[in-house]
């Protein structure tokens, strides 16, 4: 069922090698506009990045599945369903959110690939390999050298604002789910831990958008996995910022990809009978 009224809350979900911090200008941003944000993280990861580059340990063990149910709790508790938005990996346990009957809108923001999607531009393997290249990572906490961090996230930035955003934001990320999600997810039998029903038609509205100079997610890996959903009744639309990196939550210019995100959740939870907003 469409509500009659839009959601007064925001549940901003982030991604790997970073922490809620990414989210900063964004809880500012819509919390001018009169709504209620939460910025929930992963399980352990509560305190500040300083910290978890000190002691990566909660890094390394922490399991996808534990993330989903940890997130999943704080949203079922809320008084009504949330509009909910993830960045990168934050993307795939959102996708995971929604299929659980979770949010009244989604977004996802340059979001990591469900199992099923199979498409590995050359950009997102280079951006991968310093992780993939040591076997041993997928028992570790694996984190980008500041270059590395500058080809995967910020390559639209200068080399200054490239090392702010690193200084500020990056850490590590568990080296089992790169391994485990970005290699073998669609060559295990079976359905993994990143599994959706992709025809599942009772569910909320889903938008994908894409930033279309991103190297670690690039747009053809976000039009790939919102084409899995062809076969469910339920809205799925997909938007593409041309020039933007993985960094669009952040980079200059994050307001437009703020506003467009929540223009159309909002627009999906107000009207009976929704239409696309104009690509």
């Amino acid at each position: 069922m469409t509500p009659t009224t839009a959601p007064d809350t925001i549940v901003l979900i982030h991604g790997l090698w970073v922490t809620p911090r990414s989210w900063e200008n964004w809880v500012t941003h819509y919390k001018s506009k009169g709504y209620r944000v939460i910025t929930p993280a992963y399980p352990g990861f509560e305190i500040e990045v300083e910290a978890l580059r000190h002691n990566p340990d909660v890094i390394a063990t922490l399991t996808v599945p534990e993330t989903v149910n940890h997130l999943a709790g704080i949203i079922e508790n809320l008084p009504a369903p949330p509009i909910i938005m993830g960045h990168s990996f934050g993307g795939v346990i959102t996708q995971l959110l929604v299929d659980r009957g979770l949010g009244a809108a989604a977004v996802v923001i340059d979001s990591a690939p469900t199992e099923g999607v199979r498409v590995q531009p050359p950009s997102q393997a280079k951006s991968l390999l310093p992780i993939l290249k040591r076997f041993s990572n997928r028992h570790k906490a694996a984190g980008f050298t500041a270059e590395q961090f500058h080809y995967a996230f910020t390559n639209t930035l200068d080399d200054a604002g490239a090392q702010a955003a690193y200084d500020r934001y990056a850490i590590a990320a568990p080296g089992s789910w790169v391994w485990k999600y970005g290699v073998f997810a669609n060559w295990t039998p079976g359905h993994q831990e990143t599994w959706v029903n992709y025809k599942r038609d009772e569910r909320a509205p889903l938008l994908f958008i894409a930033g279309g100079a991103d190297h670690i997610m690039p747009p053809a890996v976000n039009k790939s996995n919102a084409r899995k959903y062809r076969k469910s009744a339920a809205v799925t639309d997909y938007y593409e910022f041309p020039g933007r990196s993985h960094w669009t939550c952040a980079e200059p210019g994050w307001e437009a990809v703020a506003d467009y995100a929540l223009d159309w959740a909002v627009a999906r939870t107000s009207e009976p009978t929704p239409t696309a907003l104009p690509h």
